[in-house]
């Protein structure tokens, strides 16, 4: 059985997310994508936490179903505390083979922060504190560092992480199988750290509004489909097949900039200025490419034995908007989005089919666009300082800031 998983996604109880997170607007939206496996999002939080224990039926063991699609019981969790003199600040990913298990998991890190403020809950409690709790519930929780490399709330993140997994989580370090590489970083970039080599790389939507459902996912190929399977097949990439990627330079924090003054730049030109913004004298976020240059010792494009490949894709609606020159909201841009949805079958399926095919279901042009989207023959303004990449198919890239204000935008 071969199916696409997106497994860190957030419900309406979550802040700065679409009120069409339930689990109609999300079971709806991985049936257009083409997705089979969805995180519930959100456990934690007690109102989500009883919506879904009265729609979701059981499925294979310790999976869920909603309207034809599956479901594991997944959160993620805000620590903020102080070690030594300094904050720290890191989300992680949880994973729950069961209800009690999710209850157990709820009730302990209650005593640390309000649960019912937001589907993604501010704990002020160590992370070491955190995990030496979930392991003594259960040795079926698994626990992942979320968006890795994200400058504030990543593990790696140059504004508040650790250098390596064993500074951050001692010695549960060795209890962590896989990080989840975010939408800024791509595997390819992961691999440049030897410190990784035995850990898998997810990747996931982090989807605050459905549309955004499997901009990054995984694919795996498993006989039978059940909590343990999943685990087992991320932790020894056996029936792990892909994952699907953003390009890095999409994301929200690829490179260094100042979003307030408009300033962006790449690591090497960051250095020069002493992570200084020219402009304002305020230092400037150091992206993602730069902390993983700080941090690597292999060369660009080394490719560990074993490693899970990977398939870089632009989502189907921004190479539309790109391609046409309309905005990705526009009645025109979706009107044709669903076109080719529904002569594919799915958005996946639009994503990975023939030239030819797309050019009868669209024309030349869109078609065109398809194809170099996917074969990386585009060009980028990357993303820095919390705004997003913006896709060009020519050379002469945009280079005026632009802010995202929308709940789609997340």
């Amino acid at each position: 059985m071969e199916l696409i998983a997106d497994l860190h996604i957030h419900s309406k109880y979550s802040r700065a997310t679409s009120p069409q997170c339930d689990l109609e607007g999300l079971s709806e939206w991985a049936r257009i994508k083409g997705i089979g496996l969805l995180g519930t999002g959100d456990f934690t939080h007690p109102k989500w936490r009883k919506e879904l224990k009265q729609k979701l039926k059981p499925a294979e063991d310790g999976l869920f179903m909603h309207n034809e699609i599956k479901y594991v019981l997944q959160a993620e969790v805000s620590n903020i505390f102080r070690r030594g003199e300094k904050l720290k600040k890191l989300h992680t990913i949880l994973y729950s083979p069961s209800f009690e298990v999710a209850e157990q998991v709820s009730d302990a890190i209650g005593k640390h922060g309000n649960l019912a403020e937001d589907g993604r809950p501010i704990l002020t409690m160590d992370v070491m504190e955190m995990l030496d709790t979930f392991f003594s519930l259960s040795d079926e929780l698994v626990v992942v560092p979320a968006h890795a490399w994200t400058p504030w709330f990543g593990i790696f993140g140059s504004k508040s992480g650790f250098d390596s997994l064993k500074e951050a989580l001692g010695k549960h370090a060795k209890r962590i199988f896989a990080i989840e590489t975010g939408l800024s970083s791509d595997p390819g970039m992961n691999w440049m750290l030897s410190g990784l080599d035995g850990v898998s790389l997810i990747s996931n939507s982090d989807a605050h509004s459905p549309p955004k459902l499997g901009r990054e996912a995984n694919v795996f190929s498993l006989p039978e489909l059940s909590y343990k399977a999943l685990m087992d097949a991320i932790r020894t990439h056996k029936g792990f097949v892909k994952t699907y990627e953003f390009y890095p330079e999409e994301g929200k924090y690829h490179w260094d900039g100042h979003r307030n003054c408009g300033i962006f730049m790449s690591p090497r030109e960051a250095m020069k200025h002493r992570d200084i913004c020219p402009k304002c004298r305020k230092p400037l976020t150091v992206g993602v490419l730069h902390r993983v240059v700080a941090l690597a010792d292999r060369r660009e494009g080394e490719k560990p034995e074993g490693a899970v490949p990977y398939t870089s894709l632009v989502p189907l609606a921004t190479v539309i908007s790109a391609v046409r020159g309309r905005g990705e909201q526009t009645k025109g841009v979706k009107d044709e989005y669903f076109k080719l949805v529904n002569y594919f079958g799915t958005e996946f399926a639009a994503l990975e089919a023939p030239e030819s095919e797309l050019a009868l279901a669209s024309d030349a042009e869109l078609a065109r666009g398809v194809v170099a989207a996917r074969e990386g023959k585009v060009h980028w303004r990357p993303g820095y300082d919390g705004v997003f990449g913006e896709l060009s198919f020519s050379a002469q890239v945009p280079q005026q800031d632009k802010s995202q204000t929308a709940l789609t935008d997340f």
